[in-house]
């Protein structure tokens, strides 16, 4: 990239959300700095092949991390979703302890929640709900229309719905509790 200014632009745009999205996939805060480093290495090293016209910088920018990300699991030997949250979740430490226990608590049971759905509904849901990205980059991210991106956040809310309950999940999903929440 000729101009590092501009890069360095859309690195300050895109990094923290990039980051969430590794650190949701992962779990893991090491890791995640790690594959968001790589991915910004990658996207400086292959912005020539970014085309505008083929999809968002953000949707290409995911699509980067996903595949990071893929080739992480894949490199170790595994895939799926960590079960046990109890030490990779960073608490911010404030005076609230009753406040942090209680959000702790349903940040686990909401982790246990979307580790029941299939991989490609937990995807959709992270994407959709907590980087706030609409179906045209999702679809662009995963490689699915637009339609079935859609049908399978659908079907992922019911099960989750069914699982905590509509007042918990609403409640939940507005809190955005994994992260803190980004203004729209």
């Amino acid at each position: 990239m000729n101009d590092n200014r501009q890069f360095i632009e859309i690195y300050d745009e895109y990094a923290e959300p990039i980051y969430r999205y590794i650190h949701y996939k992962t779990c893991q805060r090491e890791t995640a700095e790690d594959l968001t480093s790589q991915t910004f290495l990658k996207a400086m090293e292959k912005w020539h092949q970014f085309n505008s016209a083929r999809g968002s910088l953000s949707s290409w920018l995911y699509g980067i991390a996903r595949n990071l990300v893929t080739d992480h699991y894949r490199s170790r030997g595994r895939w799926g979703f960590i079960s046990d949250i109890s030490d990779i979740w960073d608490m911010p430490a404030s005076d609230n302890v009753i406040g942090e226990i209680i959000g702790k608590e349903e940040k686990q049971e909401l982790h246990r929640a979307l580790g029941t759905l299939p991989s490609r509904h937990r995807e959709i849901v992270i994407l959709r709900v907590w980087e706030d990205l609409p179906y045209r980059d999702i679809a662009a991210i995963t490689g699915k229309s637009e339609a079935n991106c859609k049908m399978l956040f659908s079907r992922a809310l019911k099960k989750l719905k069914s699982r905590l309950g509509p007042v918990v999940l609403c409640e939940l999903i507005l809190a955005r509790p994994f992260f803190e929440r980004r203004e729209l």
